[in-house]
């Protein structure tokens, strides 16, 4: 799920249940896209109360969620595409492995 905001010079996105195998990936592609991860965060998908602001020793049963910040809208919605294209890849190739 993503969420646009914007409050003074920096506009915002917020990013949740960010898929576990492709987080290094897009925090290449923020950092290339004249952006930057304002927050970070792992909260517990049984319990609202516990987040975490690093990685916990395991990560089963916690969503990554992330708030990305850019100057121009224009490169979070080009993140947001990169973002929804790759899991759409990803799940239709393994739609083709499951046949």
């Amino acid at each position: 799920m993503l969420i646009n905001c914007q409050s003074d010079k920096y506009n915002r996105m917020e990013m949740r249940n960010v898929n576990k195998g492709v987080i290094d990936w897009l925090e290449n592609v923020i950092e290339e896209n004249n952006s930057r991860i304002e927050r970070k965060e792992w909260k517990s998908k049984y319990n609202s109360y516990v987040v975490y602001d690093y990685e916990p020793f395991c990560t089963d049963g916690f969503e990554i969620n992330l708030v990305v910040i850019s100057y121009n809208p224009a490169y979070l919605n080009f993140i947001k595409y990169l973002y929804d294209e790759k899991i759409s890849t990803i799940e239709y190739l393994n739609s083709c492995i499951g046949v």
